[in-house]
């Protein structure tokens, strides 16, 4: 990717070794100082990205399949799915045509590998960009569902979803394409760190609510039945946890490779950032591994989704 200047993976296999096996270890940065640095090979890349390919195209299918689940709701679900696909996707064929550069197995000139790189810059950003937009999108969709509900119908219907989702494709792809253009503008990875903490506060202040709303519902009840304490400390604990494991997924993933950007900013040639910087395919394969998780949070907690699943593995179409 763009990201670090000095770090193109595809153009840099046209002379580089063949990647050494994931180990932590510590490495000289470019002072002398000592790193630690985690290697991520592109045989794990590759893993990781088939794994989520795969997982995330079977809930693409699924939805698409049955028809129940073609609601606003499902409709932000598949879109973040289709996102996730796309970032694994990218990073796939990224991976695959610089094995077949080290074997010997393709010949292509640094032009057309140019090019290349610069496609699959834009894919992988761009649905890194709508994969963040979709996760605030379902935030946003089980807030006004929980606060809204007898209007829910009305406010969000798929006319509605569907605009929403094409302008995030839209957008996504437009300032992705900028991005790419301009990655060494301050400017711009200024306005990518302040995306991702928006996103990040967004989704906490919801989640947050939510959590706020449900446990007054749940004291309402355990008045009715004349059991507050024990039923409104052990549901607030159990969405406590819960809310925390959904958003600590998502700042464990995405934090790193925000934090990147960031320092490129802060500190571009001091020597502890610089460490930081060699580990930027591990903040990459963090967002895979993001890609791998949002189906098993957002997705496969759906009793029908995994009946609807099974009939696809099992090709009951």
């Amino acid at each position: 990717m763009a990201v670090q200047g000095s770090q193109r993976r595809l153009l840099g296999s046209l002379n580089s070794t063949p990647t050494a096996i994931p180990q932590l270890g510590l490495a000289a940065n470019q002072t002398g100082a000592r790193c630690l640095e985690v290697s991520i090979s592109d045989g794990l890349f590759l893993s990781l990205g088939l794994v989520s390919l795969v997982e995330n195209a079977l809930v693409v299918a699924t939805i698409a399949k049955n028809r129940n689940l073609h609601s606003p709701m499902y409709c932000f679900i598949c879109c973040l799915a289709l996102s996730d696909l796309l970032v694994s996707g990218s990073n796939v064929l990224e991976t695959a045509v610089i094995l077949l550069l080290e074997a010997g197995a393709l010949v292509a000139r640094a032009a057309v590998l140019q090019q290349l790189d610069n496609v699959i810059d834009v894919i992988t950003c761009s649905s890194m960009l709508s994969s963040l937009c979709f996760l605030g999108a379902i935030a946003v969709d089980r807030n006004i569902s929980i606060f809204y509900a007898l209007r829910y119908h009305s406010i969000v219907t798929l006319p509605w979803a569907r605009r929403a989702v094409a302008a995030i494709w839209v957008a996504s792809v437009v300032f992705s394409t900028l991005f790419i253009a301009y990655y060494d503008h301050v400017a711009v990875l200024l306005c990518l760190v302040v995306f991702f903490l928006a996103m990040l506060v967004l989704m906490a202040v919801l989640y947050v609510h939510m959590l706020a709303r449900a446990c007054q519902h749940a004291q309402g009840i355990a008045r009715l039945h004349k059991r507050q304490r024990p039923v409104h400390q052990g549901f607030g604990l159990k969405g406590a946890v819960t809310l925390t494991i959904l958003l600590g997924i998502f700042f464990l993933c995405w934090g790193p490779f925000f934090l990147h950007l960031t320092l490129i900013v802060l500190c571009p040639e001091h020597p502890t950032c610089g460490c930081i910087f060699k580990n930027f395919n591990l903040f990459l394969a963090l967002i895979i591994c993001n890609a791998i998780i949002d189906p098993l949070i957002y997705a496969f907690h759906s009793q029908e989704l995994r009946r609807t699943l099974k009939e696809v593995l099992t090709c009951s179409w």
